[in-house]
């Protein structure tokens, strides 16, 4: 009897380190000021609580693009297991930065992406993002451009004429892509979406950039189609303040969508169980000084341990 205690503890023991080991983390990539420095890393355990690595300092620097920025990072894990990774190069180029990494610390070689050349007029590639779709083992780069003339809903209503629509190519092997194509156009003006899979539909976050009248919110769309097929945006899921940059994170059912409350400069976050009723926590969050726009993924505490013991 007291073999099959002592088994039963042991087994209990382990079962608990196991569990332990294999809560997960999440990674917070970001930027500073205006990118020019490079990546910046935090992470947290319970999604409110983000402590920065390096000291603060970044991880790697920008060197593509002209103005040789990393602005708006997004990292995602592969179906290859590596993660992937694009950012804003500059505030008006026709490309977007691109690299992939094993670890967090050992990085590819920067590719510029020019993902907007076959449009003269386009202004820019703001805020690119990453999504897999696994039915299809393809991954999906979407941004937001302005292409001047090119639609006259939100025409007059943005910032110095700016007036985005988003845009998309995909890739199953980040070195040979699809032509671009229009992704979504809700009729206003449209930047830093972020989409992500749900119960067999996707959800796009999505930011009403409208300047006149005043829209600057967080709003939902939904598809059954990744690349397409997107409706009517939800009413706005952010309070009365100015918010871009949105990130998601599920616990359990819980949603948390971070964002940059830029005009404040500082960070806030909204939760929901069913995505229609939501309650601001921005009080609740504990995140690193000047962190600016940016993307979660989940990693192990494995992968946190050799980012630790490999920075200074």
């Amino acid at each position: 009897m007291m073999m099959k205690k002592i088994f039963f503890f042991i087994l209990c023991c382990g079962l608990v380190k196991t569990a332990v080991a294999q809560q997960p983390v999440y990674l917070f990539s970001y930027f500073k000021d205006n990118g020019q420095d490079g990546l910046h890393l935090a992470y947290s355990r319970d999604g409110y609580t983000w402590k920065e690595l390096n000291h603060g300092r970044a991880v790697l620097a920008p060197t593509v693009g002209e103005d040789k920025l990393m602005r708006d990072p997004c990292i995602i894990r592969g179906a290859d297991s590596l993660f992937h990774m694009v950012w804003t190069v500059s505030w008006k180029e026709k490309g977007i930065g691109y690299a992939a990494s094993p670890d967090l610390l050992h990085w590819s070689e920067q590719k510029d992406i020019p993902v907007m050349k076959q449009e003269p007029g386009a202004r820019n590639c703001w805020a690119p993002e990453i999504t897999y779709d696994a039915r299809h083992k393809t991954y999906m780069i979407y941004w937001a451009t302005t292409i001047p003339g090119r639609f006259t809903a939100g025409e007059k209503t943005g910032d110095d004429q700016y007036n985005h629509r988003l845009y998309y190519v995909t890739t199953k092997d980040f070195k040979q892509f699809s032509s671009t194509r229009l992704l979504y156009d809700p009729g206003f003006n449209v930047i830093d979406a972020t989409i992500v899979p749900d119960h067999g539909k996707y959800l796009m976050f999505l930011k009403d950039e409208t300047r006149t009248p005043p829209q600057k919110n967080i709003r939902i769309a939904t598809s059954k189609k990744l690349t397409g097929g997107y409706g009517k945006p939800s009413a706005p899921i952010t309070g009365n303040y100015w918010a871009e940059g949105p990130t998601t994170l599920k616990i359990g059912n819980r949603w948390i969508v971070y964002f940059d409350k830029y005009t404040q400069h500082s960070y806030g976050a909204v939760t929901s169980t069913d995505l229609v009723h939501w309650e601001d926590i921005s009080d609740k969050l504990a995140m690193p000084a000047g962190l600016r726009h940016g993307t979660v993924v989940e990693i192990t505490e494995a992968e946190l341990d050799q980012v630790l013991k490999n920075t200074p």
